[in-house]
C-alpha cells in the first residue's frame, strides 16, 4: 500500500562526480538522493550491536540513501565522508558544537567544501585506477582509491595476522597492497604484496600517501579557530561522538 505520508528528501554531489565508477553504476551520474534521518534511523545509531561491531554509520547511510541500486559499499572513501556530512546535516541540522584544545567551537557544516576529483589525473572515465612514479625509486605504479568493500577486506586480513602473531600489525603495508593496482606493469597481487614487502622504500611510501591524500576527492574537514593566545591555528574537524550524538 503507499504511503500517504511524503519523507523529504536531498540529492548529494559526490566529491568524485562519479567519474570513477562503472557507467551502469547508479553512483556514476555524482549525485545520490538521501532522505532526512527519522526516529527510525535514531534507533540505528543507538543500537549496540551495530556500535560493538563498527557498522553503525554504514547501517545509517544503507537506511538513508534512496537512490535506487546503490551498494554503500562501492562508494570511496572521500564521497562516503561526503554522504555522511549530509546525513549529519539532514538529521540533525549545519552546527557542529565541539571542544578542541579547551576552546568551544562552532563549525557550520554546510560551509565546508568538496574537494573534486580533477578529471586531468584520471586516466579513464569510470575506472579507479590512477598512475603514479614512486619519486625515490623511480617505480611506475597504478592504484585505486579504497571503497568500503576493500576496507572490511583490510581489517579481515589484519584481524587475521592479529590471531598470527598480537604484536605485529601492519596496517600500514596491508593497507598499500589493497592499494596498488600494479608495479612496473606487474599486475598480480603476489607480485605487488612482495615490492611493498621488500622493496618499498619509506619514502616513497610516505609521498604516495601525501599524493593520495592532496589528489583524492573529498570533503574539507579543516577550519580555522583562535586559540588562547590570540593567534589563529589550523586543524581538522574531529568526529567525536557529537557528531551523530549531539546529545550526549
Amino acid at each position: 500500500m503507499e504511503s500517504k505520508f511524503k519523507m523529504p528528501t536531498e540529492e548529494v554531489e559526490l566529491p568524485s562526480k562519479g567519474l570513477i565508477y562503472p557507467e551502469d553504476n547508479p553512483l556514476s551520474k555524482g549525485v545520490i538522493e538521501m532522505k532526512y534521518m527519522s526516529a527510525r534511523e535514531e534507533d540505528i545509531l543507538t543500537n549496540e550491536n551495530y556500535i560493538k561491531q563498527g557498522v553503525v554509520l554504514d547501517k545509517l547511510l544503507k537506511a538513508l540513501v534512496v537512490t535506487e541500486g546503490v551498494d554503500i559499499d562501492d562508494l570511496v572513501v572521500g564521497d562516503k565522508n561526503a554522504i555522511l556530512v549530509a546525513a549529519r546535516i539532514l538529521g540533525y541540522g549545519k552546527d557542529y558544537k565541539f571542544e578542541y584544545k579547551g576552546e568551544e567551537i562552532t563549525v557550520d557544516l554546510s560551509e565546508l567544501d568538496l574537494k573534486y576529483l580533477d578529471e586531468n589525473n584520471l586516466p579513464n572515465k569510470g575506472v579507479n585506477e590512477f598512475t603514479y612514479t614512486l619519486p625515490h625509486s623511480e617505480n611506475p605504479i597504478t592504484y585505486k582509491l579504497l571503497t568500503g568493500k576493500d576496507e572490511l577486506k583490510i581489517r579481515t586480513e589484519l584481524k587475521g595476522l592479529s590471531k598470527i602473531s598480537k604484536n605485529n600489525s601492519p596496517e600500514l603495508t596491508t593497507r598499500l597492497k589493497h592499494m596498488l593496482t600494479s608495479v612496473n606493469g606487474e599486475t598480480e597481487m603476489k607480485d605487488i604484496r612482495y615490492f611493498v614487502d621488500n622493496m618499498m622504500l619509506a619514502k616513497d611510501s610516505r609521498a604516495l600517501r601525501s599524493h593520495i591524500k592532496d589528489t583524492q576527492p573529498d570533503i574539507d574537514m579543516s577550519f580555522t579557530f583562535t586559540n588562547s593566545n590570540g593567534e589563529e591555528e589550523d586543524a581538522t574537524i574531529p568526529m567525536t561522538a557529537g557528531f551523530f550524538w549531539p546529545d550526549v
